[in-house]
């Protein structure tokens, strides 16, 4: 998974405002697929958002691999709070993004998307992705996304409580690996 670039609006939690990269941004992701030298991917799969869906189809078209945009891959919809910084909210509602950073499970921004919501929906995203792989025979895709995805998955994958989700990693613009499969009728992600 290759979490877009730095965007226009990076200094806000954007969700589903759908921002262009800048030039760094476009950098920062080129730079990182530049030192992957011994990874091959049979399709690239992108969130429907500009800040992946741009890259994700420049790089389709230089590789010539076949390009998949996804809506369930998008990031958490965060409601009012779309397009706000994170000091603009603390500084208005201080124990609601308290709550939310450290129980996410239980708080959500004002008509948002709640955490389990957004679970559901990505991990439909990626059912819909593995079936894909699977009657096409790819072993390998490269998932331009974001943050929250990446986070998400991490939790998953590393079975960390949901509530970890925000402490997860995930920084602009880099590579993060994992596998994934269907077990007993349930997706299971491992990282690798």
């Amino acid at each position: 998974m290759l979490r877009h670039g730095e965007s226009q609006y990076s200094h806000t939690l954007r969700g589903h405002l759908d921002d262009e990269l800048t030039e760094k941004g476009w950098q920062q992701m080129q730079s990182t697929l530049e030192k992957v030298t011994n990874q091959t991917w049979d399709v690239i799969v992108s969130s429907s958002l500009k800040r992946c869906a741009c890259f994700a189809e420049q790089l389709a078209k230089t590789t010539e691999l076949p390009l998949l945009l996804n809506d369930d891959l998008k990031e958490m919809y965060f409601g009012d709070w779309e397009g706000i910084s994170t000091q603009q909210i603390y500084e208005t509602s201080p124990e609601l993004l308290a709550n939310f950073w450290q129980k996410p499970t239980q708080y959500c921004p004002p008509r948002a998307e709640t955490l389990m919501q957004f679970q559901t929906r990505v991990l439909k995203g990626f059912q819909e992705l593995l079936v894909h792989m699977q009657k096409q025979n790819w072993q390998h895709a490269l998932v331009v996304t974001h943050g929250g995805v990446i986070k998400l998955l991490t939790c998953l994958a590393g079975q960390h409580p949901l509530d970890d989700l925000l402490k997860m990693p995930a920084e602009l613009g880099k590579l993060y690996s994992l596998e994934f499969f269907e077990e007993d009728g349930q997706l299971t992600f491992i990282l690798k």
